[in-house]
């Protein structure tokens, strides 16, 4: 029977009120939830895409780090973003410039609105630990 072995949250207030946790490991595979551009206080970068890229990304590395991962390992990402003609060249741009040559499934969505106001984008991921860091 599988069992999560290890979670991973950032201790912002909204992960216990919304009842959820950033990552976690069953088996050798990690579920990391869509990561956004945030500190401990809300939002950073508000209505500016690439500032939210960037720290969405450093927060996906920083879950990856807790489960001794890499951004090799990552076989899916799940990337949602509002105003999605306008901000699509950017998160493809950052996407790409992020993994490098390797290159995860992806799935791409647009919605009216994320949870946070002035949120675009939040990006989500599946890893494999058993495959070469």
């Amino acid at each position: 029977m599988a069992t999560i072995s290890d979670t991973f949250n950032h201790d912002v207030p909204w992960e216990s009120a919304y009842g959820y946790s950033q990552a976690l490991r069953v088996g050798d595979t990690v579920y990391v939830s869509g990561q956004l551009a945030h500190d401990d206080q809300g939002l950073l970068g508000e209505n500016d895409i690439d500032k939210q890229l960037e720290v969405s990304f450093a927060h996906l590395d920083r879950a990856l780090g807790h489960f001794g991962a890499t951004r090799r390992q990552v076989i899916e990402t799940r990337v949602i973003m509002t105003e999605f003609r306008a901000n699509f060249g950017p998160v493809a741009a950052a996407h790409s410039a992020y993994f490098g040559d390797h290159r995860p499934t992806s799935t791409t969505f647009g919605v009216t609105e994320l949870a946070l106001p002035g949120q675009l984008v939040e990006i989500g991921a599946i890893v494999l630990l058993d495959l070469p860091r």
